[in-house]
């Protein structure tokens, strides 16, 4: 083999590659090719995935480059409309600093040059130049580009420039695509023919090497039409447009004979991509854990060594890696740091003495975390929690695994007691196993942002970024976007669209000559081959239809676009364009550009990145905004964290079912479980939020039983007991496991995780000789064989499902409080749900039709006393908020408000109108007469619209008194007398109401602005049939379906609404 492809563009070209790089590996083996480049126009987002396959393909070496973009002699970071020209130029890594400077310049050319394209300039391609080799490109690249100008000087001395940047390292490339396609131009040809020409010439004078590319864009030349479609779709092009942009359809993978036929004359054309492949050396680009420093308080520095020699055995444990290497001062310091904090928080948490058990969980977690190299991880979450704390937000109790932790509970990372609840380290950190930790933090919606700003402000911009996403297109999408470019008529592609199911189905294949029931992805390919409609067009449809389905399902998983991860963030030790790519988007609060990654959230840790998740949790809002309810209606500060843990108002909502808006227990089938199940303490909720999902939910009968009373608790072995009492013998939680396999057959804490690990992923080789230990370790400590092969059969059957303790006990915690503030302040509770839940009106019928029942009312909004979002009044009714209004501007409101906080409550209609003159237009006053934000002043909302003297309406006079009410203000401002004269516009006269408001056209008009009845119900006067004769309310429909799914039953019902 005497030719490698080192112009290579995968799907991470958006929208101009197809190619995945699993098929570009498997191709490269197929054609016995000895390497491959991946060469993305101005990007490195698909390097980490290029080489994870490059280690299943051990004979093709992986070339690791890009195709930039590069600045036409002009500075790159200038960016205007004379600014705009660039070339392309291929840059191929060497080896590992190589591939740190292909970094640097794909880095720069997103922060500084992005413009268009993301350029940079020469400068930037010579700095970083070292160890990196250099081709000359397409015939959009420089010495092409000059070549077909005419202009050969300015192509010798771009080449000499090359060259002197460099040296054996640059090479002139060519191309040839004669295009097949029939009555398709050979323009793209001609002009490869001519630099081929040129280039030759210029390669014999200067005595730089040629090497042939072939461009690719895709793996097979049968791709070529399914790319021309891609094409189509970036260019917003149709398929029958003449003048679109065209590729030859020769962009492919082609074989060493196909490349070979190309250049008949010039075999060196192809054996000198053979030397730049063995310039190439074998690298990895996956390294240890570089976590950031945490900057320690120079208070703590200047008595260190006290400390040094207080945690000294600590610190003793992890002083070294495990290569032996000493990990220097710093790391010692932030080991001494982060054990004050800790016993810090410990006294604080538990008191100034604490137990033995205490002492020796803060000990063993300690050393393990010392051990493993995280003391600044830790230090780092516990900094940006604190500060959000101080600056008033909210923050959850902990989720996952992460809150088995004590030394996090201490730190204030976490606000679960793992000790009191039987939470386990080694769920979150296996001392017998190196891996991240996994911190996820849950803060409040509006907060979570500014959590975000202080991390940036703290390390640094540079040393900071957020995670890149990449949206592909999915079955339905695929079909669409062919169908668009193919001219299908829009019906037409939603009738296939509509074929694709939501969710997996279930289909019968033949497997083994028996027929079977399997289940697929709704994968267009799955479709299209085991759905009998959709399958039927495949093969049977329109021309049209089949060549739209045969498309799609080609371009089905091609990446459509870039976004960002909501949660996801970055902190690097240093600047983070040192350790990976880095590109930009515009912050979605503040419209700056932030960094992101050029690699997927899952590839992070891979190149030794810390990543964290900073999750928004509407809940912790909701709560916020309660507490403030309270204190505004009551004058009391409520401390969520404080309240009694065994309130029996509370349990008392939750055995009722009473729990619409409690979060985890919001389902009907959920309601009806705590019915039967009437919770009496903490540990209730915790199991029914663990057992209440997929799978486990077999195992709720017999726990409501249990506790009941109405079946007997029984252990197979006494010992079981001490973990299985809280849940009344049932094994609800992976740490149960855990804990029973210590306690019953000597596993360590890291064996026990690894059973965990491998009964919930059904790792049945790793499972098979923890059997035997269990057998055998249950043996030596007394336990009959046939009771430990029953416990080991049940844990079998169950472990699969079994939940993490640690993520029930917070979420139930922060269920419980919101049980809590329902049950003791059910108006403010309500109240905050509405305003955070105002653009889902689905949730919002949810909670009204729930305030009903509780017999809280919700009033229409009101100039006087709302506020943006739902707050409740002196007498404990909910007021709806302006902010809800529809086509009310946010603007608007605030005037409104801002006004009436200023200057007081608005007396009467025309203090209003005066008071907001210039601020409230007709439409605005037409919604607040709708919404019944007027109705306190006194008048009908059908008089508005009644005639008046003038002969319009009342509302358009009353609009035109408060402009030319306006006008007199600003007109007299400016005389010389200082104040409006006496003589004001004249007010004009509300109209007689004539007969009664039309109620149903007032409610009519009423839920067009604010999305519901407010005032009344047109079926309030069928209230007792609907009561006593129906199942539910239209509304309630899904979760009337969703509890008969779950109690695998059916049931006939009736609905009213």
């Amino acid at each position: 083999m005497s030719f490698v492809h080192l112009h290579v563009h995968t799907q991470y070209s958006i929208l101009d590659g197809q190619s995945a790089i699993e098929d570009l590996f498997n191709r490269a083996d197929e054609l016995g090719m000895p390497g491959l480049a991946i060469t993305d126009h101005g990007n490195m987002y698909g390097v980490k995935e290029f080489f994870k396959f490059a280690k299943k393909h051990p004979d093709v070496k992986p070339i690791v480059g890009c195709e930039v973009y590069v600045s036409n002699h002009y500075d790159h970071r200038l960016k205007d409309k004379d600014h705009k020209s660039y070339f392309h130029l291929i840059l191929l890594a060497k080896n590992y600093n190589g591939y740190k400077n292909l970094m640097k310049i794909v880095s720069t050319g997103h922060i500084e040059g992005m413009y268009y394209k993301p350029r940079v300039s020469h400068e930037v391609i010579e700095k970083y130049s070292k160890d990196l080799i250099c081709c000359s490109a397409c015939i959009a690249g420089e010495v092409p580009r000059n070549v077909l100008a005419g202009d050969m000087d300015a192509a010798e001395k771009a080449i000499e420039w090359h060259k002197k940047v460099f040296g054996e390292d640059y090479y002139l490339e060519v191309q040839l695509h004669r295009t097949e396609v029939p009555g398709q131009s050979q323009e793209v040809y001609e002009r490869q023919l001519a630099a081929l020409e040129g280039i030759i010439e210029l390669s014999r004078k200067t005595g730089v090497k040629i090497v042939a590319t072939n461009d690719a864009h895709f793996v097979r030349k049968e791709d070529g039409p399914a790319h021309d479609r891609l094409i189509c779709l970036t260019t917003n092009a149709y398929l029958t447009d003449q003048d679109r942009l065209r590729y030859t359809q020769q962009e492919y993978l082609k074989s060493e004979e196909e490349m070979a036929a190309l250049f008949p004359d010039h075999p060196e054309f192809l054996s000198n991509t053979l030397e730049v492949l063995d310039k190439v050396e074998r690298y990895e680009i996956d390294r240890g854990h570089v976590l950031p420093l945490f900057r320690i308080d120079e208070g703590f520095l200047k008595d260190i060594d006290r400390y040094l020699e207080k945690y000294k055995e600590i610190i003793d444990v992890g002083r070294c890696d495990k290569e032996g290497n000493d990990r220097g001062e710093a790391f010692t310091h932030s080991v001494a740091f982060l054990c004050h904090l800790c016993y810090e928080g410990a006294r604080r948490r538990y008191g100034d003495t604490l137990t033995e058990e205490q002492s020796e969980r803060l000990d063993f977690e300690l050393k393990t975390i010392c051990r493993m190299g995280f003391p600044d991880y830790f230090l780092i979450v516990q900094d940006f929690i604190a500060a959000a704390r101080r600056n008033g937000i909210s923050v959850g109790p902990g989720r996952g695994s992460a809150a088995g932790s004590a030394v996090a509970y201490c730190l204030g990372i976490t606000n679960i007691d793992p000790i009191k609840y039987q939470l386990l380290f080694e769920r979150f950190l296996n001392p017998d196993r190196i891996s991240m930790p996994d911190i996820d933090i849950d803060f409040d919606d509006d907060g979570r942002y500014r959590v975000f700003r202080y991390v940036e402000d703290t390390y640094g911009k540079d040393h900071v970024s957020h995670v890149i996403t990449f949206g592909t297109m999915a079955a339905k999408s695929a079909i669409k976007d062919v169908a668009r470019v193919s001219n299908m008529p829009i019906d037409e592609s939603n009738r296939l669209t509509k074929m694709i199911p939501d969710k997996p189905f279930e289909a019968e294949v033949v497997e083994d000559g028996k027929k079977v029931k399997k289940e697929f992805k709704p994968k267009l390919s799955n479709c299209v081959k085991y759905l009998p409609e959709l399958k039927n067009e495949y093969e049977n449809g329109t021309e049209l239809v089949k060549d739209v389905l045969k498309y799609a399902v080609k371009l089905e998983g091609c990446i459509r676009q870039t976004g960002v991860h909501a949660c996801a963030m970055i902190i690097g030790r240093g600047d983070l364009t040192d350790y990976i790519p880095i590109s930009v988007a515009a912050d979605k609060a503040t419209g700056e550009d932030v960094w992101v990654s050029q690699y997927e959230g899952c590839f992070i840790e891979d190149v030794g990145m810390l990543k964290m998740d900073f999750l928004g949790l509407r809940t912790l809002s909701i709560i916020k905004e309660c507490l403030a309810n309270i204190k505004k209606r009551h004058g009391i500060d409520i401390d969520i964290e404080a309240i009694p843990i065994d309130d029996e108002e509370t349990y008392r909502l939750y055995g009722r079912g009473d729990t619409t808006s409690v979060f985890q227990f919001e389902s009907e089938g959920m309601k009806q479980w705590l019915q039967k199940l009437q919770p009496t303490r903490f540990e209730d909720l915790i199991a029914m939020n663990a057992l209440y999902r997929p799978g486990p939910l077999d195992y709720i009968p017999s726990f409501v039983a249990r506790k009941q009373g109405t079946e007997k608790i029984e252990y197979d072995l006494p010992e079981m007991e001490e973990f299985l009492q809280d849940t009344y013998g049932v094994t609800v939680y992976q740490e149960q496991v855990m804990l029973l396999s210590q306690k019953l057959a000597g596993f360590t804490k890291g064996q026990a995780d690894k059973l965990r690990k491998a009964m919930g992923k059904k790792q049945l080789d790793v499972l098979e000789s923890l059997h035997d230990k269990f057998i055998n370790g249950g043996k030596e400590h007394g336990h009959p064989v046939e009771i430990l092969e029953k416990i080991w059969g049940d844990w079998r059957k169950f472990a699969q499902y079994a939940f993490n303790k640690s993520h029930a006990t917070c979420y139930a915690w922060v269920s419980y409080q919101t049980g809590y503030l329902k049950a003791h302040y059910p108006a403010e509770f309500q109240a905050a749900n509405l305003s955070r839940n105002l653009s889902n009106m689905d949730e919002i019928k949810k909670i009204m039709d729930d305030c009903r029942k509780s017999r809280i009312r919700v009033l229409n909004p009101d100039v006087n006393e709302s506020d943006s979002g739902f707050t409740v009044n002196k007498e404990g009714n909910v007021r709806f908020g302006l902010g809800g209004i529809k086509g009310f501007g946010d603007n608007i409101v605030k005037a409104i408000i801002a006004e009436r906080e200023t200057n007081g409550t608005f007396t009467d209609l025309f203090d209003f109108t005066e008071r907001m003159a210039g601020t409230v237009n007709r439409k605005a006053f037409e919604s607040l007469i709708y919404s019944g934000a007027f109705d306190s002043f006194g008048y009908s909302r059908s008089q508005y619209m009644l005639p008046c003297q003038s002969g319009d309406t009342f509302l358009d006079a009353l609009v035109r008194y408060a402009d030319q009410y306006r006008k007199d203000k600003v007109d007299s401002s400016n005389s010389i007398f200082g104040e409006m004269e006496e003589a004001k516009p004249i007010r004009p006269e509300m109209p007689a109401m004539r007969g009664e408001e039309n109620e149903m056209e007032m409610l009519k008009r009423e839920k067009e602005l604010v999305g519901m009845y407010l005032s009344s119900h047109p079926l309030d006067k069928y209230s007792f049939e609907i009561e006593n004769f129906t199942t539910g309310s239209v509304a309630s429909i899904n979760d009337l379906i969703n509890s008969c799914e779950e109690a695998k039953k059916t049931m006939k019902i009736s609905v009213a609404g």
